[in-house]
């Protein structure tokens, strides 16, 4: 049995052919950011915008070629218009397909968890509150929705795990720790960029929402990447989101993205739930001086001048660091610790507005 890789993909594909054009998609050069994992193989077909609703069966028909292929688990191929001219896109963001179907309805209540930068904990603060979630009595489901940085396999201790597809249809999200997960890190090596430009990551997104068999959930919380670019516009515009949730430390950089995107939830009518302080004080394990590194209680101030609530703070504890290393969130890990209990403290609030 041939072992699935790119130059077998790329074969299978040249059997597509744009009718149109009298020519297969290959070498007209349409395929492009393929990545083959384990089975599970992804691409993206190069269009004019203007194309997009008339080519729908052809990305069908090249996403069930390579479907057929011997080995082949799951498939996702995605149309991106980033050669011609810029589509028209909706006021609030774009996306590749063309569909403007709403994802994940049957979630009952869908939460972000975002920050305006990067490096203030968001993905250890996202995995936790899951948790908390879980604790609480909820069914949690935890989305992944940083394609260029995904965190929470390794978090959750499951990176290298694999997802299946029963029907080759939709696949089964991985288990962890009593929580439905997905995430780009399963169907990518670790150390493997993705290096997708804007359409095809939105398509990809768009995809990974829609074609994964969640089950019933009371909650998603999905773990955003830092910023206000396409992931957020195009989940803010494709996903009924409850409301989001802000992570900033309190340093005065960090702040100042923190309310770049409060503001940009506020103009897509997104809720704002509050806002939680981490890294807000350390702790010395050895002799119990307390110092704030960042500053403190900017983040419960800022919460006070925007009129959101504060949800809590979180201290910079090497605890944290060393279980989210571990793949065992602290929730998980230490469910009677403080830490848990704060992270439960808060949830209970997020609950409260769900």
């Amino acid at each position: 049995m041939a072992e699935v890789n790119e130059g077998v993909v790329l074969r299978t594909l040249e059997k597509v052919i744009d009718a149109e054009k009298g020519r297969d998609i290959v070498s007209l050069g349409m395929v492009s950011g393929i990545v083959v994992k384990g089975g599970h193989v992804a691409f993206a077909i190069e269009i004019e915008p203007s194309r997009a609703n008339a080519l729908e069966p052809l990305r069908k028909q090249a996403e069930q070629l390579v479907h057929a292929l011997p080995g082949v688990v799951t498939v996702s191929a995605v149309l991106t218009a980033e050669k011609g001219p810029p589509p028209q896109m909706p006021r609030v963001g774009g996306h590749a397909s063309g569909s403007t179907e709403p994802l994940l309805t049957q979630i009952g209540a869908v939460i972000a968890v975002a920050s305006g930068k990067g490096g203030v904990g968001k993905s250890t603060t996202a995995v936790n509150l899951a948790l908390a979630l879980r604790d609480l009595g909820l069914k949690v489901g935890l989305f992944d929705a940083d394609l260029f940085g995904p965190s929470q396999p390794r978090l959750l201790g499951v990176a290298g795990k694999k997802p299946t597809s029963a029907d080759g249809k939709k696949m089964m999200p991985i288990e962890a720790h009593g929580l439905k997960v997905m995430s780009i890190g399963f169907m990518l090596p670790e150390d493997s960029p993705v290096v997708w430009r804007g359409l095809m990551v939105m398509g990809a997104l768009e995809q990974l929402m829609k074609d994964v068999e969640w089950g019933e959930l009371d909650v998603m919380v999905i773990d955003m990447p830092p910023g206000t670019g396409d992931t957020q516009l195009t989940i803010s515009q494709r996903v009924k989101l409850a409301g989001a949730v802000i992570v900033s430390t309190p340093q005065d950089i960090a702040l100042l993205d923190a309310r770049k995107g409060i503001n940009m939830f506020h103009k897509v009518n997104v809720p704002i739930f509050g806002i939680i302080e981490n890294m807000s004080t350390h702790i010395c394990s050895h002799c119990g001086h307390e110092e704030h590194i960042f500053g403190h209680g900017g983040a419960k101030a800022d919460a006070e001048r925007l009129g959101v609530d504060f949800l809590g703070e979180l201290p910079l504890d090497i605890s944290l660091r060393i279980s989210s290393d571990d793949g065992t969130p602290i929730v998980a890990s230490e469910p009677d610790g403080a830490l848990a209990r704060t992270y439960r403290a808060i949830a209970e609030k997020i609950k409260a507005k769900i």
